[in-house]
């Protein structure tokens, strides 16, 4: 059930399966992790762009979509989505408990990086 944690919407684990089975549209989830993080289990579909590399990347950022972000533990990708809604994007949201409450075949599928703005924009 979403809920809020410092003014973030929150998702847990089947809302987010949800989410990456039928893709909406308006939708973008991101995993915010390291590439090795990455390398070593993903959830399918969803792209990488490290947490590091989202202030460089805000122009790729559109005011008109949801993003949804996933980390490890849900600590940096809470700190993504505060960093995002302190510019002023408001459709931000993090996953509660992160990769170690995923439990839904890691690792499926290419791996998928978000490296430029215009990668970005695309999804």
């Amino acid at each position: 059930m979403p809920h809020e944690i410092d003014g973030i919407k929150q998702v847990d684990a089947e809302e987010l399966k949800e989410l990456v089975k039928n893709k909406p549209a308006d939708t973008v989830v991101i995993d915010v992790r390291e590439p090795e993080e990455y390398e070593a289990g993903h959830i399918p579909g969803v792209p990488l762009l490290p947490m590091n590399s989202v202030p460089e990347m805000i122009d790729g950022f559109s005011k008109e979509k949801e993003y949804v972000f996933i980390c490890r533990s849900g600590n940096r990708s809470q700190n993504v989505a505060m960093f995002l809604k302190d510019k002023g994007f408001d459709r931000v949201t993090n996953y509660d408990g992160g990769m170690l409450d995923w439990e839904y075949g890691k690792n499926e599928g290419p791996e998928e990086r978000i490296e430029t703005p215009e990668d970005l924009k695309k999804r």
